[in-house]
């Protein structure tokens, strides 16, 4: 599988999902800068984690009018995958590639630490692997985590199986404990928890490797 890592002024996490991608997802892995107009030949588009344009107006607000946006939502539009991590799943929501928001915390405070995830649904390309595991833990680390949608919208993601990962403990007050979505179609899935800092033994826990090895079979 090819997969682009687009990378604005700002981001902090392009290196950290290069190396998954590469070492857990058994991807050929390009970065993309956000200035540029096209894609390369990918089925995947991981948009990182970190700060685009300083978190200046909304997270995500700046970041979402870049020119490779156009190309990100051509992509999309075909079938291909997207998946946005913590300021990317900010940048999709801002982008209307996916519903909802994402405000500042309810305790109005960065929060920094693993927290634990309920798995919700594993019939997506990003959640095959936790087939059978009904939970996992995942850090998070954000200052505007809490997702907000309205009561239609929220019972349209219950309704349709489009919420992928719920809290444990709501650590930023998201509305029914949503800490992952997926679009209807299937294929541009958002989360505010890092897998990405989840994977090797070494630095710690490996709640996200599952995120992973789903990727590298999601085109097998």
């Amino acid at each position: 599988m090819k997969a682009a890592v687009i990378v604005f002024p700002g981001s902090n996490c392009d290196r950290d999902a290069l190396c998954a991608l590469r070492d857990y997802a058994t991807c050929d892995v390009s970065r993309v800068w956000h200035r540029d107009t096209d894609l390369p030949r990918v089925d995947l588009v991981f948009i990182p984690g970190g700060f685009s344009y300083g978190d200046y107006l909304r997270s995500g607000a700046v970041a979402a009018r870049s020119p490779i946006m156009s190309a990100i939502k051509a992509h999309a539009t075909r079938g291909g995958l997207v998946a946005g991590i913590c300021n990317g799943f900010q940048i999709l929501t801002e982008t209307r590639m996916l519903p909802g928001a994402l405000m500042r915390n309810a305790g109005l405070k960065f929060v920094c630490k693993s927290i634990d995830l309920n798995v919700e649904n594993t019939q997506t390309p990003f959640t095959r692997a936790y087939k059978g595991n009904s939970s996992t833990s995942i850090p998070i680390a954000h200052h505007d985590g809490n997702f907000f949608a309205d009561k239609q919208t929220l019972e349209r993601l219950e309704g349709e199986g489009q919420v992928v990962f719920r809290y444990g403990h709501n650590p930023n007050g998201s509305s029914r404990d949503i800490a992952g979505i997926i679009n209807k179609k299937g294929n541009v899935f958002g989360m505010m928890p890092h897998p990405e800092r989840a994977v090797d033994p070494l630095t710690g826990k490996t709640g996200g490797l599952a995120f992973f090895e789903s990727l590298a079979g999601a085109f097998q």
